[in-house]
């Protein structure tokens, strides 16, 4: 018999531990990683045959993407990718900071999946399902910090210098500034090791005593909170 096992900390952990997946895939795949030094866009002929500059704006880079202002489009900011394929990524430590970011998205996306069905499933091969959960955000924080110290050494890279002057180098943004993308994956990370320290507290209230007497009670809907 299938018993819906609901508690208040096991609901808050697997909120936070979709919060966290989407959080991390967002950023992953946002443009504002960077954000360039201001720029003014090539003079354009205007519609009565002058000579105007564009605004100035600042063009923002990600790990495989970036958004740029182009005066002859009418929509004026053109986002997308710049790497077509992955070995156009700018520099070799933004190609394994992506490998680790991936495979750390991938692990949370599996757990917040995973987190959905811990109301009716508590174990998999007699094993705790909030402690393998647990574990693998653990392994998935891992993963994100690595990707996350990776990430400033390819800050060196001619693709970077474009956006953020020739004084950019590893470790040293030049003229750019940090785009809310990487606090965003900041953020994530941080919440990753919340969840995966909270996975404990998920599992001791869904096996708790009160939980225990439901069930012996014949209730297969359990809220507790």
């Amino acid at each position: 018999m299938c018993h819906v096992i609901v508690t208040c900390r096991s609901m808050l952990w697997t909120l936070l531990s979709i919060v966290a997946a989407f959080s991390e895939l967002i950023a992953f795949m946002s443009t504002d990683w960077l954000v360039g030094f201001p720029r003014t866009p090539d003079a354009v002929i205007s519609s009565h045959g002058a000579s105007a500059a564009g605004e100035a704006y600042r063009p923002t880079l990600g790990l495989y993407g970036r958004c740029i202002r182009l005066p002859q489009l009418r929509r004026g900011v053109l986002c997308g990718p710049y790497a077509v394929h992955f070995g156009e990524i700018a520099s070799g430590f933004w190609q394994a900071a992506s490998i680790f970011l991936a495979a750390g998205i991938l692990l949370l996306c599996a757990v917040a999946f995973i987190s959905v069905f811990t109301m009716c499933f508590q174990s998999i091969m007699k094993k705790s399902i909030f402690n393998v959960c647990g574990l693998l955000q653990a392994i998935a924080g891992l993963f994100l910090i690595l990707g996350l110290m990776l990430y400033p050494a390819g800050w060196g890279s001619d693709k970077v210098q474009l956006y953020c002057g020739p004084d950019a180098s590893p470790y040293k943004l030049g003229l750019c500034s940090m785009g809310w993308a990487f606090y965003t994956a900041l953020g994530g990370t941080v919440l990753t090791f919340i969840c995966a320290v909270f996975s404990a507290q998920a599992e001791i209230a869904t096996s708790s005593d009160k939980v225990q007497e439901e069930i012996e009670e014949g209730k297969s809907l359990i809220c507790l909170l």
